[in-house]
């Protein structure tokens, strides 16, 4: 079965920048909607953004105009470009994906989560 694989993160100072990856860790049949969520610590997981497998994008008030969705197809890698971090933006970042794999079926995956600490 498919699992997915974050990378980036880190510590940063606010105003600075992050990307992070998230990629399917074999071959698959489809990967229909990516989305990241975010969960600081105390508080709910809350969304993030989510891109569809053609590429529109859609995000939480808070992030738009500051973060970044995009994917890769030919890799099976989905992108979160985050600017202008602020310390709110402190949390775990997961990554999940719809996925269809053929002789497993339809499913959602979940990444390993991420750390992203924003200091003032």
């Amino acid at each position: 079965q498919a699992q997915l694989v974050q990378s980036g993160g880190g510590l940063v100072q606010a105003g600075e920048s992050l990307r992070l990856s998230c990629a399917v860790s074999e071959s698959v049949f489809r990967v229909n909607a990516m989305r990241w969520f975010r969960q600081a610590p105390g508080k709910q997981r809350e969304f993030v953004a989510s891109i569809t497998s053609s590429g529109k994008s859609t995000y939480a008030d808070s992030v738009k105009g500051r973060f970044t969705i995009s994917r890769d197809n030919t890799k099976n890698t989905m992108y979160l470009q985050m600017d202008r971090l602020q310390p709110g933006d402190t949390a775990v970042y997961s990554c999940t994906a719809h996925i269809v794999q053929e002789g497993v079926g339809t499913f959602d995956a979940w990444g390993q989560g991420t750390q992203v600490t924003v200091s003032s």
